[in-house]
């Protein structure tokens, strides 16, 4: 006489909760350097004009690397083919690593004192990163605007018309002694307008990923 051994079953697993998203926090990593490390260059190109050439230019590939990363998620949200969102990157960044190399090794660079070629240094970077925002991600427009600001800074240090006008406006006594306190707030403000926009991006990926889950299920 044979008997039925019962075999326990084993308890369903628990699905894994799908994390569609980073942090928030290491979302907002980029743009915490993009302004931090342009006020940083602000404040010693005041110091030492000639001597921090170089770093604004060190500084290009750190926004095309985070250009790179950072449009990754829009080129999703319009339906771009990730390979001709490299190439546009690459394109892009590689036509004003051109520009400097040529400005570098064609005398332009010996042709101008310190302070005119860093302010157009400056002005390339800025209209390459306003480019990139229009086309690739447009999280780094505050960021582009922020550095016209600075340029212009450097550019009329004194009786500076922007200066002025934010003195009057906001009520800061001595606003043309007081440069890098404003690019420091002009800095903040662009940074908080990068992050709505960043909320917004997040938000509407968010919807596009569990759309297509539900679709997929």
């Amino acid at each position: 006489m044979s008997e039925a051994t019962a075999v326990p079953s084993a308890a369903p697993a628990k699905p894994k909760r799908k994390r569609y998203q980073s942090p928030l926090l290491l979302a907002l990593l980029p743009q915490v350097i993009l302004f931090v490390s342009a006020v940083v260059l602000f404040w010693l190109s005041q110091k030492d004009m000639a001597g921090t050439i170089e770093y604004w230019e060190y500084f290009v590939p750190v926004i095309a690397l985070i250009s790179l990363i950072s449009g990754w998620s829009q080129s999703y949200l319009s339906n771009e083919v990730r390979a001709w969102y490299l190439i546009k990157q690459v394109v892009h960044w590689g036509a004003l690593f051109a520009l400097l190399y040529v400005a570098n090794n064609q005398g332009l660079r010996e042709a101008i004192d310190a302070q005119q070629y860093t302010i157009i240094v400056i002005y390339l970077i800025a209209f390459a990163t306003l480019l990139a925002a229009i086309h690739m991600d447009f999280k780094l427009f505050f960021f582009s605007l922020f550095l016209v600001f600075c340029a212009y800074l450097l550019a009329v240090p004194a009786d500076n018309a922007v200066l002025l006008y934010i003195g009057e406006t906001f009520g800061i006594d001595g606003a043309q002694s007081k440069t890098l306190s404003i690019s420091v707030g002009v800095a903040v403000v662009g940074f908080i307008a990068s992050t709505f926009v960043l909320l917004s991006m997040r938000g509407a990926l968010l919807t596009k990923r569990i759309g297509a889950k539900r679709k997929e299920g």
